[in-house]
């Protein structure tokens, strides 16, 4: 055998060995074991069928639609400028407007059908002009009302109000997989026909922009009540987040002082407070960073940089396409829901603090007494927040730890 394709194939399996060791460790783990929600997505509990004239749904020979049983989708600018929400339908009755201004401090409710799947996003500093409107971020082929996904980085509000095998679960999340540009938040509006869930158990928010997050706390009271603490997200500072994107990835790269061209990364360059970034994915579309192709397999395909800091940032995020196991709320299907752009408070730790909670809703659809008591029990939250953190840090630096071994053992046997 010629010496270069041992070496290739002892690489190969060196990469491997290392790959499996984190896989098992992270399936080991207690989160939830279900496939990413990458928009588009092809898993079976998030498929969603038209119905034929054969079937039936909820009692009716076709898909109910918003003048059946109207689905409110409200959205709400808390930033302090100007932003134009972009809203796009992949199945399902959609709302009357995909495409709007809104101005600081506005609300736009709308309603949805109960089948409705789709995501919703920010665009901004947009210049408008009749049905056209041209965004620095987010834009929609330059139209108004959006037809298609908008560019990025977007930071997404993914929702399928339909999902699982029998269409009567909503699975919904923040994702970063497209990017970031704007802080954002999901908030429950709970129907009076559903089951009371506590909203320290459904209102994610993920806060990535320097000069908006509050103090350091491990709970909250934002999106919820003084009965149900929030928990938080505790490690990150405002200055943390105003060079968490990695150099290469920021959307606007600024020039070094002076040569007027992109320098060489440098982070002690000063960054603007708007900073979107790119997801590792969005910025060249390379399969292993997309988990496409050969990598589209969660042994295979390991987070980048851009993943680890996303998360860090918003733990409760998509940060990658295989970050499933700690990115998805899965609720009984009612209610409304309502996008909030720049949130106040912190990024949330829902699904690590409540992952036995969360299991326990999604299987049965029911809300026991024992979960409402744990939701209010700040000792519980406070405990399961410190393990959930410990093991965030302890699993990071593992993955850092084999990364940087598959990097040793790759130019060991160039």
């Amino acid at each position: 055998m010629p010496k270069w394709s041992r070496q290739c194939r002892l690489r190969h399996s060196s990469i491997r060995t290392i790959l499996s060791i984190i896989a098992g460790l992270l399936l080991t783990s207690q989160l939830p074991q279900v496939r990413a929600v990458v928009y588009p997505s092809n898993h079976e509990l998030y498929a969603f069928d038209y119905l034929g004239p054969n079937r039936r749904y909820l009692g009716t020979s076709r898909p109910l639609t918003k003048y059946d049983n109207a689905i409110p989708l409200i959205i709400t600018n808390n930033c302090g400028d100007t932003i134009w929400p972009g809203i796009g339908t992949q199945h399902g009755d959609p709302p009357d407007s995909q495409g709007f201004e809104l101005k600081p401090g506005e609300t736009k409710e709308q309603k949805v059908g109960p089948t409705w799947q789709g995501r919703v996003w920010g665009r901004t500093n947009c210049t408008t002009g009749g049905d056209t409107a041209t965004c620095k971020t987010g834009d929609c082929f330059g139209k108004l009302d959006c037809e298609y996904g908008g560019a990025v980085p977007v930071t997404l509000a993914e929702f399928n109000l339909a999902g699982g095998a029998t269409g009567r679960q909503t699975f919904y999340d923040i994702s970063l997989v497209d990017g970031y540009n704007l802080p954002i938040a999901i908030v429950y509006h709970p129907a009076d026909n559903t089951s009371y869930i506590p909203p320290n158990l459904v209102n994610p928010s993920c806060i990535g922009t320097s000069g908006y997050l509050t103090t350091y706390s491990d709970t909250g009271l934002t999106y919820t009540n003084s009965t149900y603490p929030m928990p938080y997200e505790d490690i990150q500072s405002n200055a943390d987040l105003s060079n968490w994107c990695p150099w290469d990835l920021q959307a606007f790269l600024p020039e070094k002082p002076g040569d007027g061209v992109y320098p060489y990364p440098d982070d002690t360059l000063h960054r603007p407070i708007f900073d979107p970034c790119k997801s590792a994915c969005a910025a060249n579309n390379d399969p292993e960073a997309c988990c496409t192709g050969e990598y589209d397999d969660p042994w295979v395909c390991e987070p980048s940089q851009y993943s680890y800091n996303a998360k860090a940032m918003c733990p409760d995020a998509y940060s990658y396409a295989f970050d499933d196991q700690t990115s998805t709320f899965i609720i009984p299907s009612g209610g409304g829901w309502e996008i909030v752009f720049c949130p106040a408070g912190r990024s949330t730790t829902i699904l690590a603090t409540f992952t036995d909670e969360l299991h326990k809703i999604a299987e049965s659809g029911q809300v026991t007494q024992d979960i409402l008591l744990k939701a209010m029990n700040m000792s519980y939250i406070e405990s399961k927040h410190s393990a959930a953190g410990g093991i965030r840090v302890s699993m990071a630096g593992l993955v850092l730890t084999a990364v940087s071994l598959v990097r040793v053992v790759s130019s060991g046997t160039r």
